[in-house]
C-alpha cells in the first residue's frame, strides 16, 4: 500500500503539522473540515504546505517520524524548496 507524508500549516511561518496518511486528498479534507479534532483544530493548521508520496506506507512512516524530530529550521526549508509561496497545494490536489 502506498502512503504520504505532509506537512499542514497555519499560515507561513506559523504552526506546523507533520502527518502521514494511505490517502491524501481525504486526510487533508478531514483536516480542513476539523473532523480530527486534536492538535490542528486547536491551532486552525489546515494548508497543506509540503507532501511526498511513497511506494510503501511503511516507509512513509519511518520518514514521517524522521522529520517529526527534526528542527523546524529544516522543515521550514523542506516546505520552502518545494512551495516557496506556501500555496495551499490542496487546491491542487483537486485539479
Amino acid at each position: 500500500m502506498a502512503g504520504y507524508v505532509y506537512i499542514l500549516a497555519s499560515r507561513k511561518n506559523g504552526t506546523l503539522y507533520t502527518g502521514v496518511t494511505s490517502d491524501l486528498e481525504r486526510r487533508i479534507w478531514e483536516h480542513r473540515e476539523e473532523m480530527t479534532g486534536g492538535f490542528t483544530k486547536k491551532y486552525g493548521v489546515k494548508r497543506l504546505v509540503w507532501y511526498r508520496d511513497y511506494g510503501d506506507i511503511r516507509d512513509a512512516i519511518a520518514d514521517e517520524k524522521r522529520i517529526k524530530g527534526w528542527r523546524r529550521k529544516w522543515k521550514l526549508e523542506l516546505i520552502e524548496a518545494m512551495n516557496p509561496g506556501w500555496h495551499d497545494l490542496y487546491e491542487v490536489l483537486n485539479n
